[in-house]
């Protein structure tokens, strides 16, 4: 089974919080990570992943907090996985470190059809979009 790790887990919560409330609402790290009884800390080196690649906005100051930075309907499932993880999360092992970390590579039978699940998967998440999961 596909499993995101936490901090994916923790940005699309994040960004599906942000996304929620009206567009000039700034939301910061602590009301997020209070929310939903999530490490602070990870947060937020989450959400300046997604601050970094202009999913989101970072307000300084007092007052400050995110935002986002386009909209809902702009930024897909993929793209957050994307900025947070730096690849989509694989299937099988062999798809993420290759043919030398698998035993039966050579004589594997399911890596085609593996394959295939991995492209639907693929395809889901490049389809849905943050204005769906809100």
């Amino acid at each position: 089974m596909v499993r995101l790790s936490k901090k994916v887990e923790y940005g699309l919560i994040a960004i599906r919080h942000i996304a929620a409330r009206p567009e000039s609402y700034v939301v910061t790290a602590r009301e997020i990570a209070d929310t939903y009884h999530v490490s602070h800390e990870l947060l937020a080196k989450v959400l300046q992943k997604m601050a970094k690649a202009a999913l989101i906005v970072s307000h300084q100051g007092v007052y400050g907090g995110y935002t986002l930075a386009m909209n809902p309907s702009e930024i897909t499932v993929s793209r957050i996985i994307n900025v947070i993880e730096g690849n989509m999360p694989m299937i099988a092992q062999c798809m993420v470190e290759g043919p030398g970390s698998c035993d039966v590579f050579d004589v594997c039978t399911i890596k085609s059809p593996l394959h295939k699940v991995q492209a639907n998967i693929d395809r889901a998440f490049e389809s849905m979009t943050l204005s769906e999961i809100v």
